[in-house]
């Protein structure tokens, strides 16, 4: 393993029906997370067949923001706050959670008449201490608003954060950046250098870091201070992200975040109690879990 890796994360599948596979990329038992980032799925790619579709009935977040990131296909959020929000590829939907926030993700009737593919990742970040509790908010940013860089046979666009000299419009709460990566055959990309935790997710294709192969599927954590150089073999996709360290650990349970075990529990007290405010227009809800 090159000296400027300090781990390697294999994701670990599961299917959530329907054939629809979604890699489980971080917690991981030895990093539990990178800069903000507590919370990486990467969803698909999926074929869904006509009259069938995507269905994550109503369920409550705490502690966090999410990032809904589509390399293909639609999904349809709603929300608490009265949001109806479609995304689309390369399109950035950012959802505080703050103190409470619940949300669907579908397809629309549209496209599961037809049939749709689906492939993208989504991610947590855990807010720091001081907004764990701030008041929930949805934004939409358009693939159009956020900053493309070109380098030789290299494509990225910023998510969120800042890195390479650009700043995403997406408000963030603390430093850090995400980036999509498309990289022709053969392109070199020096990773941002300012950021004490770095990870590199390599989502299509296969590259090099210092020499050493790495496939789709595999996220390359590294060492501080470090200074890799990625290399594509043949086409590839990468995710690089990364921040400033949390403020202190964070609690996962579910779909809660929180510096506070005490915090978590009361939002299972009020998720079981139909405490949350729901969201309009859709009747279902996920229950909490026994376990």
């Amino acid at each position: 393993m090159p000296e400027a890796v300090d781990l390697v994360i294999t994701p670990r599948s599961r299917d959530l029906g329907e054939g629809f596979m979604v890699r489980r990329i971080l917690p991981y038992a030895k990093r539990r997370h990178v800069g903000p980032f507590v919370f990486l799925d990467h969803m698909g790619p999926a074929d869904f067949a006509p009259g069938h579709g995507l269905d994550v009935r109503p369920h409550p977040h705490i502690g966090l923001a999410t990032v809904t990131y589509l390399f293909e296909g639609e999904i349809m959020h709603r929300d608490s706050l009265g949001v109806v929000q479609p995304i689309r590829p390369g399109d950035v939907n950012w959802m505080v959670a703050g103190r409470g926030i619940v949300h669907s993700e579908r397809t629309r009737d549209e496209l599961r008449r037809s049939g749709t593919a689906l492939h993208g990742i989504q991610s947590w970040l855990a807010l720091p201490q001081s907004h764990e509790e701030t008041a929930p908010d949805f934004r939409h940013h358009p693939a159009a608003s956020l900053p493309e860089i070109e380098r030789p046979g290299v494509r990225l666009r910023l998510i969120a954060g800042a890195a390479f000299g650009a700043a995403s419009p997406v408000q963030t709460f603390a430093p850090m950046f995400y980036l999509d990566v498309v990289l022709d055959d053969e392109a070199v990309l020096p990773l941002p250098e300012e950021y004490e935790e770095r990870a590199v997710y390599v989502a299509i294709g296969m590259v090099t870091l210092d020499g050493e192969r790495y496939e789709a599927g595999n996220m390359l954590v590294l060492r501080p201070g470090s200074h890799p150089q990625i290399t594509a073999q043949g086409p590839a996709r990468l995710m690089l992200l990364g921040g400033a360290p949390l403020d202190g650990e964070r609690h996962l349970w579910w779909n809660f975040v929180s510096s506070s075990k005490e915090r978590i529990e009361q939002a299972k007290t009020d998720w079981r109690a139909g405490r949350f405010a729901m969201v309009p227009g859709d009747p279902e809800f996920i229950p909490l879990p026994e376990a």
